[in-house]
């Protein structure tokens, strides 16, 4: 089983970090992040060493720097997707083009709307008349 570690940084830490782990030749795994209860977004660098994903999170920042010029394109897609979906900027990243979400967003950003669990679940009981009148 692989191990999982979780490594607290900076968001100053973050190209120094990346940097290191390239030169290392170790894999940039992916790039997470979601908005926490408090409202905080945290974004966590996952890298593959050896049998451990090591995963260096920020929390609290919506203005990180990118690492596109240390893990080109492995780093490109997901702090796009991130800038799009959960308003991060990532400085230095080129979102002149949309992944997801139309181009006529305001100010470009978009957002997801989920679904609570609960309610799809009470919307699978219910009849096809049911849902057409609500």
């Amino acid at each position: 089983m692989q191990e999982y570690k979780k490594i607290p940084i900076t968001k100053e830490e973050i190209v120094p970090t990346a940097k290191r782990m390239r030169e290392a030749g170790v894999i940039l795994a992916m790039i997470h992040g979601y908005v926490m209860d408090d409202g905080k977004i945290n974004i966590s660098y996952e890298y593959q060493v050896d049998d451990t994903i090591e995963s260096y999170t920020v929390e609290g920042e919506n203005v990180l720097p990118s690492i596109v010029p240390v893990y080109d394109l492995a780093a490109e897609w997901p702090e796009r997707e991130l800038n799009e979906l959960i308003d991060v900027t990532f400085e230095g990243l080129d979102t002149s083009k949309r992944l997801f979400m139309p181009d006529t967003m305001f100010d470009g950003q978009g957002q997801i709307f989920v679904t609570p669990m609960e309610e799809l679940i009470e919307r699978t009981h219910k009849t096809k008349e049911e849902v057409e009148n609500q």
